[in-house]
């Protein structure tokens, strides 16, 4: 997929307050070893003997994969039919519970703030919290990872003669 050629959303559809949940990831065996092998090789995302004995009492994903799945469903969801103009940056990162080959994963993104960028009049801020949600093999959902931070975003009502 890629980014819409008129885009649906806008700064503007950002209102604080407001709740979006999407998604419906599963969760792939191999591609959590082929994550972990290629950037987090440590042996509970490789090795299923050794995270058996690990904290996370089987094989996890990597946080950075998690981090990598929420991202694709915010572009499938949303990003990709907006008016995206990147982020400044991500203000805080948690991994709350492991995520296993089998969960599937969901997305709440809570939208914190928005407000015009001062220097730039055709651009808007919006601060958005993300929760993934995985629904376990026994029904059970769980918050597993939480973050917050920025995306910059075209302005619908800002002219582009002020672009």
């Amino acid at each position: 997929m890629t980014a819409a050629a008129t885009p649906v959303y806008f700064w503007e559809d950002f209102a604080p307050g407001s709740v979006r949940e999407f998604g419906g990831l599963k969760v792939d065996k191999e591609a959590v070893l082929r994550f972990a092998s290629e950037f987090d090789p440590q042996p509970f995302h490789l090795d299923e003997e050794a995270a058996k004995q690990s904290l996370f009492g089987g094989l996890a994903a990597s946080g950075w994969h998690t981090c990598a799945m929420v991202m694709r469903m915010m572009c499938d969801n949303y990003l990709l039919k907006a008016a995206s103009l990147g982020s400044p940056g991500i203000e805080k990162l948690q991994w709350l519970k492991p995520v296993y080959p089998g969960d599937v994963l969901r997305v709440r993104m809570t939208v914190l703030e928005a407000r015009p960028m001062n220097s730039k009049p055709h651009v808007g801020l919006v601060r958005s919290q993300w929760e993934a949600l995985a629904t376990r093999a026994d029904g059970n959902e769980e918050v597993v990872l939480r973050m917050e931070g920025w995306g910059m975003f075209r302005r619908r009502e800002v002219s582009e003669a002020a672009a």
